[in-house]
């Protein structure tokens, strides 16, 4: 809303027609149009209203290649994950883990006009269309109609997006929720635990500590044990050589109802929370004792990387999905965003990951 609300007052200056403008030759050396910028820099905030915003451009062969790679800009939702694998590769050092950031926004951006100027070399072949476009006086933006734009802005959204988030995110519970276990199941895991603890069997009175725990272990079991968790473990092999254990995967599973879940998907397959700022540097300090089988850390360099850079480029927001085919009124050009992106993702992350590991990270 913050992002929405400073481009309301840009818009109102008259600074983006302008800007649209300006960034009009950089655009068409990759095939878009100047006013495909508008929607990328919403995109930043979320794909969803950046897509939407895409109705300004006249050309539909230019507003579906625009709609097509917007997804590729990094938005909002990232940032979790970036700062989580930020902080497992450079904790100690804020320079390093600003370029991780920094990086992570140039792959995303140079993904996305590289894959404009494929898009428009190949499938959709076909000349740009000119700028044409009136620039308003500058003016002093009034913040009134900055509110009620982000406002109108927001009741589309959740007009038109907000039922699928809910249906995707409904699904995704169930899977990562059921099947429950069963009362001996959770009896015998928290008998285990306590007496893991020291706890006396026939003890009624337990300490906020040790309850915190036994909850995470149960939690943590019943993830496993979910129908997330097992499809976690089928797919760990197509996964492997991006250095991902089941683990991880079930947080990948679970991240395509928003990609910000997977920090605390894997605060509770690990067993750790994630509420607060100790909770959090718990979590890093945890993923980074995680061990494989033969005693190589999970969370090394070489994965880190592979992690952040499938994040970068996967298509893990359904919701988005649902928008770009209202937006094409196709499923056909909603399934080809879903299966390039995945492709592009698992084809450089896996990339990334053998050679760090080859080079000994």
């Amino acid at each position: 809303c913050i992002l929405f609300f400073l481009i309301s007052l840009l818009e109102d200056s008259g600074y983006m027609a302008r800007a649209a403008f300006v960034m009009e030759r950089l655009m068409r050396y990759v095939g878009l149009p100047g006013k495909a910028f508008v929607p990328m820099l919403s995109a930043h905030a979320c794909a969803i209203p950046g897509i939407m915003a895409a109705r300004v451009i006249e050309s539909w062969r230019d507003r579906l290649v625009t709609i097509l790679v917007l997804p590729l800009l990094t938005c909002s939702a990232r940032l979790p994950v970036y700062t989580m694998i930020a902080a497992l590769l450079f904790g100690d050092s804020p320079f390093q883990a600003a370029l991780v950031f920094i990086g992570a926004y140039v792959l995303g951006i140079s993904a996305a006009l590289g894959s404009a100027w494929l898009l428009k070399k190949t499938l959709l072949k076909g000349d740009t269309v000119q700028l044409v476009i009136e620039l308003p006086a500058y003016r002093v933006p009034a913040v009134a109609n900055a509110v009620t734009n982000v406002a109108d802005r927001a009741t589309v959204f959740v007009r038109q997006a907000g039922s699928v988030i809910l249906l995707i995110s409904v699904v995704l519970w169930a899977l990562a929720t059921y099947p429950q276990m069963s009362e001996s199941a959770i009896a015998a895991k928290t008998t285990e635990v306590r007496q893991a603890l020291n706890i006396a069997a026939d003890s009624e009175t337990l300490s906020v500590d040790d309850q915190s725990v036994i909850d995470r272990r149960l939690a943590q079991e019943q993830l496993a044990g979910s129908f997330a968790g097992r499809i976690g473990r089928l797919v760990e092999p197509v996964f492997r050589p991006l250095g991902f254990d089941w683990k991880i995967n079930v947080g990948v599973i679970t991240s395509f109802a928003a990609r910000e879940v997977v920090v605390s998907t894997l605060a509770i397959v690990y067993g750790i929370g994630e509420e607060g700022a100790e909770e959090r540097a718990t979590l890093v300090q945890t993923l980074k004792r995680q061990k494989r089988t033969d005693g190589t850390p999970v969370f090394s360099v070489a994965t880190s990387f592979s992690l952040l850079v499938f994040f970068v480029l996967a298509m893990q927001c359904l919701p988005t999905q649902a928008v770009t085919r209202r937006e094409t009124g196709s499923w056909k050009w909603a399934v080809l965003q879903l299966i390039y992106m995945t492709l592009l993702a698992y084809a450089a992350s896996c990339l990334t990951y053998q050679s760090l590991h080859a080079a000994g990270f």
